[in-house]
């Protein structure tokens, strides 16, 4: 009976680790994509005047900000 006790003592142990792996990866994945949209903004704001499209930065820094929050709000 102790065999089997351990076994099931284990696949729980095993299927709690997978699901907060899973979780972790989840979070990774999320921190990835805010990474990317950062990189998007930084690209848009170091564009030459000349060439940048105001427009365009002001909708970026707006997903931006709906996603995370403005970044800057502990100035105010």
């Amino acid at each position: 009976m102790e065999p089997v006790r351990r076994f099931l003592r284990n696949r729980k142990s095993l299927e709690r680790r997978v699901r907060d792996l899973e979780d972790d990866i989840q979070e990774s994945r999320q921190l990835n994509l805010r990474l990317a949209e950062l990189c998007d903004v930084m690209m848009e704001l170091l564009l030459p005047a000349a060439q940048r499209d105001e427009a365009e930065i002001a909708e970026i820094l707006n997903r931006y900000r709906q996603d995370i929050g403005d970044p800057l709000s502990w100035r105010r």
